[in-house]
């Protein structure tokens, strides 16, 4: 469970009542897009041949473009979120990520989903005694790859959301 009982009304557009832009919601789609694909190589290696992951990612770069519905973006996530089903590890938690990027077009508090699943991917691509190093690099490198229009919200919702994304958020 990665979203919270009540919405942030600031990760809800301003037409269904929040007050997030579309121009910060297709940074928040982006943002959890890049997240996706810098831990996707996990997924790959284990299922070069399935393409459903890399599938959502460009799905949702689409979407922030204007060539694809938000329904088509979805559907795209849920078939992401599919290929991960009978998988473990790194491989699982990438395609996870990838599916959770896509979804952003319909809820875009999904985007914490993408970046936590990908920090899970790093955690468990490790050492046992390297992941939770490598969990808090994968952290700072999303970080660093925040837009300064979404970084505070992004930053805040981590701190407020951490506790139901695994703790991965933690400094």
């Amino acid at each position: 469970m990665i979203l919270p009982k009540v919405p942030d009304p600031r990760l809800v557009t301003i037409r269904r009542g929040g007050s997030l832009t579309d121009a910060d919601h297709h940074l928040l789609a982006l943002w959890a897009a890049g997240c996706a694909e810098h831990v996707l190589h996990h997924f790959e290696a284990v299922r070069p041949d399935d393409p459903r992951p890399r599938h959502a990612l460009e799905a949702i770069r689409a979407w922030t473009r204007g060539e694809l519905r938000m329904m088509q973006t979805r559907a795209a996530g849920g078939h992401a979120m599919a290929a991960a089903r009978d998988l473990t590890g790194a491989a699982r938690h990438a395609a996870y990520a990838a599916g959770q990027a896509a979804v952003v077009a319909h809820v875009a508090a999904h985007d914490l989903g993408a970046a936590a699943y990908a920090i899970k991917a790093a955690r468990a691509a490790a050492s046992p005694t390297e992941a939770i190093a490598a969990g808090r690099r994968e952290c700072a490198w999303q970080r660093q790859q925040l837009p300064d229009a979404i970084r505070e919200l992004v930053l805040d919702d981590q701190q407020k959301r951490n506790s139901i994304c695994w703790g991965v958020f933690e400094s």
